[in-house]
C-alpha cells in the first residue's frame, strides 16, 4: 500500500471516529441532562436510564467495531460488547435490590470497560488521531469504578447523580477527542490542497 493510500485509509478512519465520538458525546450529554432532571424525581425514569446506559455502550461498540474491520480485529470491543450486554442484565437485577447494588455493578463495569477502552485506544494509537484522550478516558473510568465500589459499601443510598457525574466526564472526553480529530482532519485537508 502506498503512502497516499495509507493516508486516505487513516483519513477515512479518523472521519468515522470523529462522527462516532461526537455521537457518543451528544448521547452522554442528553443522558446526563435526563438523569439530573427527570431521573431525580422518578425512580422508574432513573431505573430506565441506568439500564439504557450500558445497553447503549454495547450497541455503540458493535457499530464502531463493524465500521473498523469487525470483531476479529477489534477483540477488546468484542469483549466490551459482551461485558456491556451482561451489565445491562445485571443492572436490571440490581435495581430489584438497592441503589448500592446498582452502583457496585456500575463500578465493576466502569473498571472493566475502562481497561478495554484503554486497550482499544492503544491499538488505534498509530492509525488514528485523538487516542491519547481515549487512553485518559479509559484510565479515569477504571479509577471511577473503584470509587463506585467503595461508595457502594457506604450505608447511605446513592442516587443516579453519581453515575451521571461519571457519564458527564465521559461526554467531555468524547467531545475533546472528536474536536481533536476535526482539527487534525482540517489540517490534513489543507496540506493536501497545498500539494
Amino acid at each position: 500500500m502506498s503512502n497516499n493510500q495509507t493516508s486516505r485509509v487513516a483519513s477515512g478512519n479518523d472521519q468515522w471516529l470523529k462522527q462516532y465520538y461526537f455521537t457518543r458525546a451528544v448521547f452522554s450529554v442528553l443522558w446526563v441532562a435526563a438523569a439530573f432532571t427527570l431521573g431525580q424525581h422518578s425512580f422508574a425514569v432513573a431505573a430506565t436510564l441506568l439500564v439504557i446506559y450500558p445497553a447503549w455502550d454495547a450497541v455503540a461498540n458493535v457499530v464502531d467495531a463493524s465500521r473498523s474491520g469487525g470483531f476479529a480485529v477489534n477483540r477488546s470491543q468484542a469483549i466490551n460488547v459482551m461485558a456491556s450486554s451482561v451489565m445491562t442484565i445485571v443492572v436490571i437485577l440490581a435495581l430489584t435490590m438497592s441503589m448500592n447494588w446498582v452502583l457496585g455493578a456500575f463500578g465493576l463495569w466502569a473498571i472493566f470497560s475502562g481497561v478495554l477502552q484503554l486497550g482499544t485506544a492503544v491499538r488505534r494509537w498509530k492509525t488514528s488521531g485523538g487516542q491519547w484522550v481515549m487512553v485518559l478516558s479509559g484510565g479515569q473510568s477504571a479509577v471511577a469504578g473503584a470509587l463506585f465500589i467503595f461508595q457502594a459499601q457506604m450505608p447511605q443510598e446513592p442516587s443516579i447523580s453519581t453515575v451521571a457525574g461519571y457519564a458527564g466526564v465521559g461526554a467531555f472526553y468524547f467531545l475533546v477527542s472528536a474536536i481533536w480529530l476535526s482539527i487534525a482532519l482540517s489540517r490534513r485537508s489543507m496540506r493536501g490542497a497545498e500539494l
